[in-house]
């Protein structure tokens, strides 16, 4: 009896048989208000927050780029020069001591210019033009020169136009970004042979001095031309990969439509096509192994590449790829062979989560709602973000665009600070390349000093509220579906309106018991932001034994959130069904699994198998049309798009597959909720009932033989 007892007391108590209890408690009353109560505020002081950045901040700072004078491009009097050019973008390479120190080491000192658009074509200033009578018209781009400067009426010589930097005096096709012109990488491959600028003995020290320029002056955003590449691919193929997205999202419809029906099929093809899949991928290494069998090249011989097809001509490459696979058959194999009962009950039990699904088909739109929620979280959470960098006053000072060693410049010491609006450079007739250029912004305020603090409020905030819109969907859904399990004649007994029914439920009684859930699954979420930031910022300084220990960190708390998703995903489910607080929900939840441990895993693992499977059939063959397109092998009528734009063919790919993942997680998130509920529900109706006439199941036949319960019973109604 002791042990009896103890283990009662583990794994908590049957609930009892009661007669009046018919699904979906409806007399309830508000759980967790003192979290509730905590979750308002944060959402009161998150819409404050982001009211103050959006009086002190002022995004244009970083959505339009600025010319020398401060005036923005693209805005007012420059609406119809949206682009803004670097007039000798080789001074961001060649910044001295004195203009590193004065502007921080994150402003290129040479003049911008804003401009219709980008250059598009190679083109340098000719020896004549260094002739002291040589008209500046006859040479000159008045669009790339600065507005201060009229070509027709100056009496300026083109030496002494260069000199002040008012006009570059070569371009180069340059592509937008961020509304900035920078070189193309892909254009300087094919510069012509004569552009060879001056005081360069080549071509390619020419193309080396502007590409040495551009890694300095996209160190805001990316220090690596590797990066600027994948900008590129980004600008030149952003429609293409919305199209793919559209594509996913109508293959999640489809695939789910004919889950409706043909469930069973489906999912028996679905495993074949994996073990047809991965036998021709062992197939096609092999063969490409074999292939470079003979070849002297070795993986540790080549050195770092940008050029992914390198490491595909050595054959170690190759044989790492057959091994994986090999084991990932093998895997496969086994798991199919030593779990084929269970398999065919779980595609069974998918088939009446499906049938539940067709009687409830606005829970398919659900994940629609769902997705506008996180949509305006993250949106928020940005433009906050945005407003708060760019919350201080934007501050310049005055530097010489020259090298201050060789004239009166070296006066300038880089302190002075100026307004771009009303500065005047004559007044420094000493230094005619003087130029009041961007410092920083002010961060000298109250509201600026706290920066970081806000920061990382807005983070919290924003996890929070996208943690509390994923539960409220879960809870929404769970609540709707048990509805119909607790239905004793299904479907007559259904609302038309259950899904209206529960979310307007969740939200007037169990917002603080959300909350709750999200707010515990934001703190580790946090605690893992944070080992990732000591990750990177420590990664070149660590030693041996604390690399280990904070990988072990990160492991550990990766594991912890994902079993508190597991956790909170079954105590939405009780919280629907009972309207009870998240901690008792949650204990509840975990006893009832507890007493039933063998069905769990055996059965409720094998459908989030088979549910993760459909999700990768769906990124696998949106993932192939991808490949074919992007990699040129399918090209559509007209060459409106050309791989040969891309540099790297695999950044579209991978884009289009990540949110094609995103966009069957959504869709698939409807199924995976419906099984876990009936799950959930038809353990609870095995502990309260015993399927006699007194007490029989709300079940249906179906899901009574799909779970295999023996003995003659009394069940609800077939639908």
């Amino acid at each position: 009896m002791k042990g009896t007892s103890k283990r009662a007391e583990e794994k908590g108590y049957a609930a009892p048989y009661d007669p009046f209890f018919s699904g979906p408690v409806r007399k309830r009353s508000c759980t967790d208000l003192i979290c509730c109560i905590l979750f308002l505020a944060v959402i009161a002081g998150y819409m404050v927050m982001g009211v103050l950045a959006w009086l002190f901040g002022d995004p244009r700072h970083v959505l339009f780029p600025r010319n020398s004078t401060g005036m923005f491009c693209g805005v007012g009097m420059n609406r119809d020069q949206p682009r803004m050019i670097y007039v000798d973008i080789l001074k961001c390479a060649t910044t001295t001591k004195v203009m590193a120190a004065a502007l921080g080491g994150v402003q290129c000192p040479t003049t911008q210019v804003c401009v219709p658009k980008c250059p598009s074509h190679f083109w340098m200033l000719s020896a004549a033009a260094y002739d002291p009578d040589a008209n500046p018209k006859d040479f000159f781009h008045q669009q790339y020169c600065d507005h201060s400067l009229n070509l027709t009426t100056t009496t300026w010589t083109v030496q002494e136009i260069l000199d002040a930097e008012l006009c570059p005096s070569f371009l180069v096709p340059s592509k937008s970004a961020l509304g900035r012109c920078l070189p193309s990488l892909h254009a300087l491959k094919s510069a012509p042979s004569n552009f060879t600028l001056p005081g360069m003995a080549s071509v390619n020290e020419t193309v080396n001095s502007i590409r040495s320029a551009m890694g300095s002056l996209i160190s805001g955003f990316n220090r690596k031309a590797i990066g600027v590449r994948i900008f590129e691919d980004f600008a030149s193929s952003w429609y293409w990969i919305l199209l793919g997205l559209t594509l996913a999202l109508l293959v999640s419809v489809v695939f789910m439509l004919l889950l409706r029906y043909l469930a069973i099929v489906l999912v028996w093809i679905l495993m074949v096509g994996l073990l047809v899949v991965g036998g021709y991928g062992i197939w096609h290494c092999y063969t490409e192994y074999y292939h470079f069998s003979t070849s002297k090249l070795k993986f540790g011989d080549l050195s770092f590449n940008t050029n992914i097809s390198v490491y595909l001509q050595v054959k170690e490459t190759w044989l790492a790829f057959l091994i994986i696979l090999c084991v990932w058959e093998s895997i496969l194999i086994l798991v199919l062979s030593c779990l084929r009962r269970r398999l065919s009950v779980a595609v069974a039990l998918m088939e009446e989560s499906s049938r539940v699904v067709g009687y409830l088909m606005s829970t398919l739109l659900y994940p629609l709602f769902t997705f506008v929620l996180l949509v305006v979280c993250v949106a928020y959470w940005g433009m906050t973000s945005l407003y708060l960098v760019t919350s201080g006053a934007p501050l310049y000072r005055v530097v010489s665009l020259s090298d201050p060693s060789v004239d009166k410049c070296s006066l300038i010491n880089g302190s002075e600070t100026c307004k771009p609006q009303t500065f005047n450079s004559s007044a420094y007739p000493y230094c005619p390349s003087v130029r009041c250029i961007f410092f920083k912004y002010d961060d000298t305020g109250l509201f600026q000093q706290n920066l970081v603090y806000l920061q990382v409020f807005n983070v919290f905030a924003f996890l929070w509220c996208v943690n509390f819109v994923i539960a409220l969907g879960q809870c929404t859904l769970a609540g709707t579906f048990a509805s119909y399990y607790w239905a004793f004649s299904k479907p007559a007994e259904i609302s038309p309106f259950a899904l209206s029914q529960c979310f307007i439920r969740t939200l007037q009684y169990h917002v603080g018991s959300l909350a709750f859930g999200a707010l515990l699954l934001t703190c580790f979420q946090l605690v893992r932001l944070v080992l990732e930031y000591l990750n990177r910022k420590t990664r070149g300084s660590q030693n041996a034994c604390g690399r280990f220990l904070l990988n072990c960190l990160r492991c550990c708390f990766w594991c912890l959130e994902y079993f508190l998703k597991i956790l909170n995903r079954n105590a939405y489910i009780m919280i629907a069904i009972y309207g009870e607080s998240f901690c008792v929900s949650a204990k509840n939840a975990y006893s009832l699994l507890m007493r039933h441990i063998g069905r769990v895993v055996l059965l409720d693992r094998v459908t989030d198998m088979l549910i993760f499977f459909g999700k990768l059939l769906v990124v696998a063959l949106v993932g192939v049309l991808a490949f074919f397109f992007f990699s040129g092998q399918i090209r559509l009528p007209g060459d409106t798009f050309q791989a040969e734009m891309l540099n790297y063919y695999w950044v579209p790919i991978l884009t289009v597959m990540a949110g094609a993942y995103l966009i069957a997680q959504g869709f698939f998130s409807v199924y995976s909720m419906c099984i876990d509920t009936l799950f959930l529900c038809f353990l609870e109706d095995l502990e309260r009932n015993d399927g006699t006439m007194q007490k029989p199941y709300y079940m249906s036949r179906n899901l009574m033989r799909i779970l295999r319960k023996p003995k003659p019973f009394v069940t609800a109604l077939p639908e």
